[in-house]
């Protein structure tokens, strides 16, 4: 039987898988304690909230215009080096929250660390494909999430209680996650890595039709899950108001449901991205779709049902709704990989998390002002959008095997690191292609 405990000890056992486990704790739990009161910091450091707000949304688009940026570094064959810049940048950030109080400082310090979060999904799962190869890759992606999963939960839990010695501690909170980004850089930069077999990109004779043609299924996965980004937030914006304004709930009910997400998450996530590593991640993300259209509708009628009854239906709700998350935090990534021409890779990372952030940037907006003209606005609009993304996804299986078929997998492309060569030695794959290859040791 697979477990969490199972499935951690694997990736430890990958060569620099450990060091990566310790650097992904160890920069969870310090964030983690900033993260649930950066807002209220700034508000104690002399900012309006609308200022904080803006700050930090600023911070996540300016980190967006950066994500390109590290898929083209990882393209050229880097691994370490984005994932170290990604930390690095955050470490400042954190560290002008820290030491230049005032809207300058938090607000030079706020689009560090939007910057440096946004370019860390793409550089961390690069090298997490590269360290694991594609046998374990799925898997040992589910248990990085699961190790930053915890360390947030547990940072957010120690901020909270040195939080309450007095204000003060939040600059050092921010100056802990300062040097748990360095920390978890210092680790980073010293994992192994392996020799790889790179192939070379498209002939130079068509290069506009073949990068057209490698990242075609990625842009369409990038659009179709745009409407799956907003389940993020539906836990931290939508289902509050839900449960305070609609339904008249006390604040147990919300704090309840997140706790309870949280620990479905970190308890669920490996074991069920294991369970169902034998399905296409297509076909897993397809169903995720359908589970949170279906939790959108639920939502829905529970607050149209209104009173104790709908606080109890949004309650169990909050399950199928999970199980909606842990397949998309479980295949989403994994099948643009799977999607992209090995030496691709990076920019199809960058095009997925442009879609993903833009998302996210935008949806508090759209969330808080959908509710605004009623419970139907959001939910109804959000579950039809759901759906036909998750049908996008299901209809570009066609040309995603058609890609397989055309070329070399992409799980052994990741497996070799996934990226281009300039020159080398020509060979004739299996399936009757010529290739380039260049034995390398990736560096950076």
């Amino acid at each position: 039987m697979t477990t969490t405990r199972t499935t951690l000890r694997e990736l430890v056992r990958i060569p620099g898988g450990g060091r990566y486990a310790l650097s992904a704790t160890v920069e969870a739990a310090t964030s983690g304690m900033l993260r649930p009161f950066i807002v209220i910091y700034a508000v104690l450091i002399g900012l309006s909230a609308p200022q904080a707000g803006t700050a930090l949304t600023a911070g996540m688009l300016a980190g967006l215009g950066a994500v390109p940026l590290a898929g083209w570094w990882i393209d050229r064959g880097a691994r370490r080096a984005p994932a170290v810049a990604a930390l690095l940048v955050r470490a400042v950030g954190s560290l002008l929250l820290a030491l230049v109080p005032g809207i300058a400082g938090f607000a030079v310090g706020a689009v560090l660390i939007g910057a440096g979060t946004q370019i860390a999904a793409p550089t961390n799962s690069a090298l997490v494909a590269a360290l694991a190869g594609p046998a374990r890759r799925t898997a040992a992606l589910a248990a990085g999430r699961s190790l930053r999963n915890a360390g947030l939960g547990a940072g957010a839990l120690l901020g909270t209680v040195l939080v309450a010695a007095g204000p003060e501690a939040l600059r050092w909170l921010a100056l802990a996650t300062a040097l748990g980004c360095t920390f978890g850089a210092a680790v980073i930069a010293r994992v192994p890595l392996p020799d790889q077999d790179v192939p070379a990109p498209a002939a130079p004779a068509a290069p506009k039709e073949a990068r057209g043609a490698g990242l075609r299924a990625v842009t369409i996965l990038a659009v179709a899950g745009i409407p799956y980004a907003f389940h993020a937030d539906i836990l931290e914006i939508a289902l509050p108001l839900l449960l305070v304004q609609g339904l008249h709930a006390s604040l147990a009910w919300s704090s309840g449901i997140f706790v309870v997400n949280t620990v479905m998450v970190i308890a669920l996530q490996l074991v069920v991205v294991v369970r169902l590593a034998k399905w296409p991640h297509r076909t897993v993300l397809f169903w995720s779709g359908l589970l949170l259209a279906a939790s959108y509708l639920a939502f829905w009628l529970a607050g149209a049902s209104g009173g104790g009854a709908g606080t109890v239906l949004v309650a169990l709700v909050i399950v199928p709704y999970t199980l909606g998350e842990i397949l998309y935090t479980g295949s989403s990534v994994p099948l643009v990989i799977e999607s992209a021409p090995p030496h691709l890779m990076g920019r199809a990372l960058a095009r997925w998390q442009l879609s993903y952030g833009l998302a996210r940037a935008v949806d508090p907006i759209i969330i808080t002002g959908l509710l605004g003209l009623g419970a139907a606005a959001l939910w109804l609009p959000l579950a039809g959008v759901t759906l036909l993304g998750a049908v996008a996804v299901r209809l570009g299986a066609r040309p995603h095997r058609l890609h397989r078929r055309r070329g070399r997998s992409m799980g052994d492309a990741v497996a070799d690191g996934g990226t281009p060569a300039v020159d080398g030695p020509r060979a004739r794959s299996v399936h009757g292609e010529t290739r380039t290859y260049r034995s390398v040791k990736t560096g950076g």
